[in-house]
């Protein structure tokens, strides 16, 4: 019992330490002066695989939620595991993209880094509801990390009532994220390069 409980302890260490870590790691790549010299124009091809990935993380959410409904446990599992997985290929290839890449901005026509006054005129209201739909993304996906980690942790260490407890809240908000990185991506695809 002394040994679970250290172990419980270790694991919730780590959770913490993840989920502090993914957004401080993310925020200082993105904000970073100097992007990294990648060569080759394959990484402009990056935001066009997100929408993918966050594609196939909506798919394998529902699918996973249709199999606990249905009972099927071990491909609730299966489902749930991949979404992580996805979720963990996008966080790479989302870091590699934004730390080598000058951010886009909605609006900018002729793609000169800036969105000017008359360049907001031809966007209109589109531009703040671009903003308002990825300010809650960005901040969601920061905030659903750490349950989207105790709910995994608390499924593998069988505290199935507390599981359930989190992903109550967890699941939906994954799945609003996932949709909306979807959304943001098309929204913003007429001003990449």
């Amino acid at each position: 019992m002394v040994k679970e409980q250290a172990d419980n302890k270790v694991y919730l260490r780590i959770i913490y330490l993840i989920s502090i870590l993914i957004p401080l790691v993310v925020a200082f790549l993105i904000f970073f002066p100097a992007k990294l010299a990648i060569a080759g124009d394959w990484i402009k091809i990056l935001p066009g695989v997100h929408a993918a990935i966050n594609s196939l993380t909506v798919l394998t959410l529902i699918s996973a939620l249709v199999s606990i409904k249905n009972g099927n446990v071990k491909l609730h599992r299966s489902f749930m595991f991949a979404s992580l997985i996805l979720g963990v290929f996008f966080l790479i290839s989302y870091v590699l993209y934004h730390s080598s890449v000058e951010s886009v901005k909605f609006g900018d026509i002729n793609h000169d880094g800036m969105v000017s006054d008359a360049e907001l005129l031809k966007v209109g209201t589109s531009r703040v509801i671009y903003l308002v739909i990825l300010a809650s993304h960005i901040l969601l996906s920061i905030l659903v990390v750490p349950f989207v980690l105790f709910a995994f942790y608390y499924a593998l260490s069988d505290q199935i009532e507390r599981h359930k407890k989190m992903v109550k809240y967890t699941y939906p908000v994954w799945l609003y994220v996932s949709i909306t990185g979807v959304v943001v991506y098309f929204m913003i695809k007429p001003y990449y390069f």
